[in-house]
């Protein structure tokens, strides 16, 4: 298994706390529970973010113009 990356995480006692709950109403660790919870949103990033752009100059990617862009 890949080494992980260890970082410090801040959190207010009150967020500390609800995610003790939740961690163990899922059976998990409060990292566990952490990296579940931003394993699922980096899931859902993915499903809704736009097509990365073409490598060939002017091909359509199918996104919509970023904002400031004209159509």
């Amino acid at each position: 298994m890949p080494a992980k990356k260890a970082f410090l995480l801040r959190l207010n006692p009150e967020m500390w706390e609800e995610l003790e709950r939740w961690a163990a109403d899922d059976f998990r660790s409060v990292n566990g529970q952490i990296e579940a919870i931003l394993h699922e949103a980096i899931g859902r990033r993915r499903k809704k973010s736009p097509p990365k752009a073409s490598l060939v100059e002017g091909a359509p990617t199918g996104g919509a113009p970023a904002s400031g862009e004209e159509a």
